[in-house]
């Protein structure tokens, strides 16, 4: 029941992890396949990884809920298809790792799939994509994130919907309430995540490494804490000797009249 894990090297620094079938209809995840996909993840990141795509190659699938008879033979004291804790490892180093992660999501996704995704730092999805939380309708709670993190995502209101009827949410919606950093069309979300990931490998790996540390961290401090954090960060990223030859260097082609266009959004 171990969907199959790939792990691609498509440009320098960033590894696309696609998710296959783990032998169950619906792409369900069983606790065998996110114990091997938290493996790839910490192997990906181990291998120098600035960026990991997160991929399915289930047709109209992306990554959907827990296979459910892992969670009875659990709470009956059974075993079940592998540790459970690779929910927890998946997610921690989704949302908390030093790689920065975007979800590729090329169709449905649900419960535990979905919270992955939420965890993840940006998200690019098909415009035929569903996206739901359905466990009040099995009876059980969401578990990593479904709720709390989806609020902060697109707010109580629309969050309160979707965890109290286990109704979908399209992607053009879940677009619209900035839950979705892209919207591309049927069989290019993996292309659209590619070309973001390889953007931001481009970029000073200890600036990145330092804003995606940032935004994880921000998450649990209130605002005056939050600027605090984001103080002590961004000075030692100053200090960073990579830093200092790239501002001194900037800053010259600025006094040499280039702009803002020249320096910072046409540089791919």
């Amino acid at each position: 029941m171990t969907g199959n894990i790939d792990t691609q090297w498509p440009y320098d620094g960033v590894a696309l992890i696609t998710v296959g079938d783990g032998g169950m209809a619906g792409h369900l995840v069983s606790c065998a396949t996110v114990t091997a996909l938290a493996d790839a993840l910490e192997a990906a990141i181990e291998q120098k990884a600035r960026v990991i795509v997160l991929a399915s190659s289930v047709e109209g699938h992306w990554l959907e809920h827990a296979y459910l008879s892992d969670i009875v033979n659990l709470v009956e004291g059974k075993a079940a298809s592998g540790d459970p804790a690779g929910w927890f490892r998946s997610l921690q180093l989704l949302n908390r790792g030093p790689a920065v992660t975007i979800a590729a999501i090329n169709g449905d996704t649900s419960g535990g799939g979905c919270e992955l995704g939420w965890g993840c730092d940006l998200r690019v999805a098909e415009e035929q994509a569903r996206f739901s939380q359905p466990e009040v309708a099995i009876g059980a709670g969401t578990g990593i994130g479904g709720t709390s993190r989806l609020m902060r995502l697109i707010g109580r209101t629309v969050t309160a919907e979707v965890v109290l009827t286990a109704q979908p949410l399209t992607a053009r919606r879940l677009y619209e309430l900035g839950g979705l950093n892209r919207l591309v069309p049927k069989g290019k979300a993996v292309e659209e995540a590619l070309m973001l990931a390889r953007h931001i490998a481009s970029l000073p790996p200890q600036s990145v490494a330092g804003m995606k540390k940032m935004l994880g961290e921000a998450e649990d401090l209130n605002q005056t804490q939050g600027i605090e954090n984001d103080q002590l960060i961004s000075q030692g990223l100053f200090a960073h000797p990579d830093s200092l030859v790239s501002m001194k260097a900037i800053q010259a082609r600025f006094d040499a009249g280039e702009s803002m266009d020249q320096l910072y959004w046409k540089n791919d």
